[in-house]
Formats: structure tokens, C-alpha cells, sequence
């Protein structure tokens, strides 16, 4: 049997009778970054069709962009002033390689901690903002998490202004423990403090917000809108279905539930979220 006998189609002879192995025929290939596919519908896009927004074009879900993306979408040109840069955590558990991930996050994102924070103006109306990214440790709620949006309350009552926070969040911190999860406490009753100034907050529910986030200062907005289709929750799916025993709606924890069940004021799509949230400053007493 001529089991490994050589066929002809592999090999070509040259005049001077020996052999030569093809040249192997090397496949076209499409650059990662030219297409990506929607969580949503599933259907591959064209980069350039998610546009500036980064929305799918066929179901309109809001992919994860960055805090530096946000604001570019978000506010007046030349307006942002950032502040509280350069707190740093003192690693309270001294837990095992946290410095360096975090110096290693800091360098990759360019930010310095999960929350972006400082002044600016939307439709000239002035506003404290905060945007969380997931980019940096899933936007995970640490200490300096906490003293950064603490202080950014803290600044909005001396200068008399309404707050948007757009949240993220896998969590608390788990390197920073007890201390992570003492923030909760901790921004809220900065949120109570603005609250009882009669200034106005707004919080946009962003792909995800869970967590010890969701459980705190994301659901305590006077107004609270989200982006569609995000995920918003506590704990997951997995956890909630063992303890009480039930199986969930497939759009359990979705934005558009939450609507329905009175825990969201309004889905916002994404390149309407500029203009929202500047009508709603204004009626609210703005920041002029």
C-alpha cells in the first residue's frame, strides 16, 4: 500500500530534475481592527459605521467607549478643567502586585484612577461631571474613587452647581476591601449634603453599572437616565436566581426592564444624551 507515496500536485520538477516544495499560498487577511462585532445583534460592522458614537448601526447598542471619548461627545469645546489628579491610594491591605497594576492601568488608559472629574459646560450651561471607564480595572470603586467624587460634590456645593456622574462599575475594589466598600457611605452623604444645598444631580447608567455602585450614588440622581440596553444591577444573574429560587426574564437587569419598573426616568440614546442633559440643567436651575 502506497501510503506515503508523494503526490504530484505538491511537487514541481525543474529542469535539472530536483525537487522543490511549493510555495506555500499564504491567505488574505483583514486587519482586527476594521470590523468589530455587535454584543447585540451579533452582526459584524464596518468600524467606520459605528461613527463617532460607536453606536451599532442595526440595533443600536451603545458599544463601551472611554472617559476622554465621552467627553470629547459630551461637552463645549475647551470647557473641561479637570481637578483631583494625583491621589493616590495607600494600598490599605497591602495587597500583593496592586501598586504596580495600577501603575501598569494608569499608563495604558491614561488616566489616573477609574473616574474622570472636574468643570465643565454643556450647551454653556456650567456643571460638575464625573465620568467613570471601564477601561481601568472595569471602573472598580476604590478609595480614591470615593475621594474623587466626594470632593467633586464638595466642589459643586461651594460653587453652587448641579452634578452629572455617568457611572461604571464591575464593583467594589476587591484589592482595597472594607475600605472600598466604606465609599458607598461615604459619596452618599456628600449626595445628601448637595441634595440639601437644593442643587441638582443627574446620573447616566452606562454599560455596566453594578455593584456596590448601583447599590449607592448611581440610583440616588434626582433624574436618572441610561444608555440603552445597559446592564444595571447589584448582584449577578447566577447569584439572584440561587437565592431566591427563579428563573429571570432573559432582559433581567437591562435598562429598558428597569424603565418599565420605575427605576430609570428615560433611555437616552447616545447622540441625543448632549442635548438632554442640557435642557435638564437648565430646567433645573443650571449652573451659570
Amino acid at each position: 500500500m502506497a501510503l506515503f507515496s508523494r503526490k504530484d500536485k505538491y511537487i514541481r520538477i525543474n529542469p535539472n530534475r530536483s525537487t522543490v516544495q511549493a510555495t506555500p499560498q499564504t491567505k488574505p487577511e483583514v486587519p482586527d481592527e476594521l470590523f468589530d462585532k455587535c454584543p447585540g445583534c451579533k452582526k459584524t460592522i464596518y468600524q467606520k459605521d459605528l461613527g463617532l458614537e460607536k453606536t451599532c448601526p442595526n440595533c443600536s447598542y451603545n458599544f463601551r467607549i472611554s472617559a476622554k471619548d465621552r467627553l470629547a461627545l459630551l461637552v463645549d469645546e475647551g470647557s473641561f478643567e479637570e481637578c483631583f489628579i494625583g491621589i493616590e491610594t495607600v494600598n490599605p491591605l497591602h495587597f500583593p502586585g496592586y501598586m504596580e497594576k495600577l501603575a501598569e492601568t494608569r499608563e495604558k488608559t491614561g488616566l489616573d484612577e477609574a473616574v474622570m472629574t472636574g468643570l465643565a459646560e454643556i450647551g454653556g450651561q456650567k456643571i460638575a461631571l464625573g465620568i467613570m471607564d471601564s477601561n481601568f480595572i472595569m471602573a472598580s470603586m476604590g478609595t480614591v474613587v470615593g475621594e474623587k467624587i466626594t470632593r467633586l460634590f464638595e466642589l459643586a456645593i461651594e460653587r453652587s452647581l448641579p452634578v452629572v456622574l455617568f457611572t461604571a462599575s464591575g464593583g467594589a475594589r476587591m484589592q482595597e476591601g472594607i475600605m472600598s466598600l466604606m465609599q458607598m457611605a461615604k459619596i452618599s452623604a456628600a449626595v445628601q449634603r448637595h441634595s440639601k444645598a437644593g442643587l441638582f444631580y443627574l446620573t447616566v447608567l452606562t454599560d455596566p453599572t453594578t455593584g456596590g455602585v448601583t447599590a449607592s450614588f448611581a440610583m440616588e440622581g434626582d433624574i436618572i437616565l441610561a444608555e440603552p440596553q445597559t446592564l444595571v444591577g447589584f448582584a449577578g444573574r447566577r447569584v439572584i436566581e440561587s437565592t431566591v429560587r427563579e428563573t429571570l426574564p432573559a432582559d433581567f437587569q437591562k435598562a429598558e426592564f428597569l424603565l418599565e419598573h420605575g427605576f430609570v426616568d428615560k433611555i437616552v440614546k447616545r447622540q441625543d444624551l448632549r442635548e438632554t442633559i442640557g435642557t435638564l440643567v437648565s430646567l433645573h436651575g443650571g449652573g451659570l
